[in-house]
């Protein structure tokens, strides 16, 4: 039997990861394994990431820079996030961003499990009132 090469890299430039797009926010993956996946984030000025759930797993995500309104829940309730900040989801809780400032939000996601899943989820805001 053949054992499973791994990647043996272990230490990472973030900045070599970040990339700025017009027309969304860029997701670059830095490392992945069956416990967990890193992304490091570009958001530009007026984009968003929609939200959304995993459903069997958490999110944790490390602001580097800018500033953004941090969805709360499908009401769309948010909350501001800045540099520095540590912000987390854990499974099943609705979360996503909308970079409100005038610079690039950056932040490395980690997601665990790898396997957390992904699930779109519609504010009632943008629902059609009954």
């Amino acid at each position: 039997m053949n054992p499973v090469k791994m990647d043996t890299t272990r230490i990472f430039s973030s900045s070599s990861f970040f990339k700025s797009a017009d027309r969304a926010p860029v997701r670059s993956v830095v490392a992945k394994s069956p416990e967990a996946v890193v992304v490091a984030w570009q958001v530009e000025p007026g984009q968003s990431i929609p939200t959304h759930i995993h459903p069997n797993g958490q999110d944790t995500w490390t602001v580097f820079s800018g500033k953004g309104d941090y969805y709360l829940d499908d009401a769309g309730t948010t909350q501001p996030i800045v540099a520095g900040d540590v912000v987390i989801a854990q499974s099943g809780q609705v979360h996503g961003v909308f970079n409100s400032g005038d610079q690039p939000l950056t932040f490395i996601s980690i997601v665990t499990p790898a396997n957390a899943g992904h699930q779109a989820i519609v504010l009632k805001e943008s629902l059609p009132r009954q």
